[in-house]
């Protein structure tokens, strides 16, 4: 590949050309992030320092917090640096590495959804067996088999695109280095390189969605039969969980199952699973979540109560300081 390729920067052409519009995106893409590393900081020291959180639901829900601080921060730090500076330039490693976290952390949150549908069709539909099942062993060797699964799955789409030769042009027409953006910029004949890539991300993608339509179908089937409460509390923690996957999963699937070709639509796509979604999460698993909702409470209350007296003055340190006055 050093002999063929001679590109040693790519050019980023990003969401738009108009700088006043990248301006405005800026600023709006800024926001996201923030309230994205707030939102999911603020889940993981819940979930760790409430002692009620401890159960594998909430375990997972850490876990997943976790990858949406991760997976954001491989893209958007450089999309605002473009967007700011106008400097659309990464060198080749940097976009090399770049497509490897990015698919790292997007099939581990792939496979850790699906951890999640089946935590919750064990715990609805096999309730007796739940913490036989789901122990903290088990939780433990599902998310690290996540975390096998990306890796193996971004080596081997990086390795993809590195047995690629780059002789030129180098602008990529997106926000962050993608594996069908790159492709497109191949010297030679990359159709089957395309195919083992599409075959690679789209078949994870559609496989574990239907997996998760499957788990969703059976617990709606089993809470059909339930009292209102039970009814009511499964359907909103199933609601939750096909909100994230519908808005996770469709861009997904329309941009990663399809032959290696682009769109001019898939930047703006590609915006929901990479930048949005992270940021959502938390919204939609707190919003809906009262045991969520009243653990930060106290956790907020707590942290509120410590600040405020460690800053105020002892009433001793306010006696001694009328007593004995500064002498000039």
């Amino acid at each position: 590949m050093a002999n063929e390729t001679s590109i040693e920067n790519f050019l980023l052409m990003g969401l738009s050309r108009n700088p006043k519009l990248q301006t405005l995106l800026f600023f709006t893409f800024l926001l996201f992030y923030l309230a994205t590393l707030f939102g999911n900081l603020l889940i993981m020291v819940t979930v760790k320092a409430d002692s009620s959180l401890q159960s594998p639901m909430y375990f997972l829900l850490s876990n997943l917090s976790f990858i949406d601080l991760c997976y954001p921060s491989v893209t958007t730090p450089k999309m605002l640096v473009n967007l700011i500076s106008r400097n659309e330039s990464i060198p080749f490693s940097g976009c090399i590495s770049q497509i490897f976290f990015f698919h790292l952390f997007a099939c581990a949150e792939i496979f850790l959804l699906t951890v999640m549908a089946f935590d919750r069709y064990i715990a609805i539909c096999n309730p007796l067996r739940y913490t036989a099942i789901m122990n903290r062993s088990v939780c433990n060797l599902l998310v690290l088999a996540c975390w096998v699964g990306g890796a193996v799955h971004s080596s081997v789409q990086t390795y993809l695109m590195m047995a690629l030769p780059f002789c030129g042009p180098n602008e990529v027409d997106h926000f962050f280095c993608d594996l069908l953006p790159l492709l497109s910029l191949a010297c030679n004949d990359s159709y089957i390189t395309g195919l083992l890539i599409v075959s690679n991300s789209g078949l994870i993608s559609l496989v574990c969605f239907l997996l998760l339509l499957v788990s969703y179908t059976s617990i709606l089937l089993t809470v059909r039969k339930r009292s209102a409460e039970g009814k009511q509390k499964a359907l909103s923690t199933c609601a939750a969980h096909l909100t994230v996957v519908t808005i996770f999963f469709g861009p997904c699937i329309f941009i990663y199952t399809r032959p290696s070709t682009t769109f001019p639509m898939d930047k703006i796509i590609s915006v929901f699973y990479a930048v949005i979604t992270p940021m959502l999460n938390p919204l939609i698993y707190t919003l809906r979540n009262a045991e969520v909702k009243t653990a930060m409470k106290k956790l907020i209350s707590r942290i509120w109560q410590s600040s405020t007296t460690d800053y105020t003055p002892s009433a001793s340190f306010c006696q001694t300081s009328k007593s004995q006055p500064h002498v000039l």
